[in-house]
């Protein structure tokens, strides 16, 4: 039986649920939502109002990433009931749809969900086995330039390319114009958080010469350990590999 009253304090987490079938489970999320959804918002991911969130009575309150440690510990020293997950490398978010099924009772859901992406995943490996592997900088950020790092670098890996410049399940961090032309990248791929894929990065403004070509995604497609992800590395391998991915 699932709840009947989740209230989502993470996009990733609401993206999830409604992939779920549990969109009307919903009552509460945040200002930060990148799933259009018609329940209020009980401010924003990081600082969210307890008194609102409260007033709305919820089963369990969900959030994740490190950044939401401090939120989960006060949610639940207010006795609410909280369901935390961290993932850090692609496999943790994969398996973590199965997990967010048994948060809000929808455990069968949450299989289904977890199988259906696995296999989407290994669809997009096989059809880039064997091919050369381009080197990829992604950038999470642009002022200061940030290397994406968590599960970027193993999907990026998935979709067919390398991305040397942060270790997979590190933390993003920033990286320098010496560091990134030294990689010499085929393909430079920009998902600027809260952007939604509008903005292109201007390297002649930086002095930064690379000979790469560019490409532009929305950030919930890489940011966000959300089904969203497995979009994002389909749509990286079909820009890898456009003659093997359509």
């Amino acid at each position: 039986m699932s709840f009947v009253n989740v209230c989502s304090l993470a996009p990733a987490a609401t993206a999830t649920v409604v992939a779920l079938g549990g969109r009307d489970d919903l009552v509460g999320v945040t200002h930060n939502a990148t799933v259009d959804i018609d329940v209020p918002a009980v401010g924003g991911w990081l600082n969210p109002d307890y008194d609102r969130l409260a007033a709305l009575d919820p089963d369990v309150v969900l959030t994740g990433d490190p950044l939401q440690r401090d939120v989960r510990d006060a949610l639940r020293e207010r006795g609410f009931s909280v369901r935390h997950r961290e993932p850090a490398r692609l496999d943790d978010v994969l398996a973590g749809f199965a997990a967010r099924g048994d948060d809000v009772g929808r455990g069968a859901a949450g299989e289904r969900l977890e199988a259906a992406c696995r296999e989407r995943v290994a669809a997009v490996r096989e059809a880039v086995a064997g091919t050369k592997r381009p080197v990829v900088y992604c950038e999470e950020w642009d002022d200061p330039p940030m290397a994406a790092g968590n599960w970027v670098p193993d999907a990026v890996r998935a979709a067919g390319g390398r991305s040397p410049f942060v270790d997979p399940g590190a933390r993003s961090h920033e990286v320098d114009r010496a560091t990134v032309e030294a990689a010499d990248p085929d393909h430079v791929v920009a998902h600027y958080c809260g952007r939604g894929g509008r903005e292109a990065p201007d390297f002649d403004a930086r002095g930064w010469r690379l000979d790469a070509d560019v490409h532009v995604l929305d950030d919930a497609l890489l940011n966000q350990p959300s089904p969203a992800l497995v979009d994002g590395i389909e749509a990286l391998a079909e820009r890898l590999h456009p003659e093997r991915v359509a």
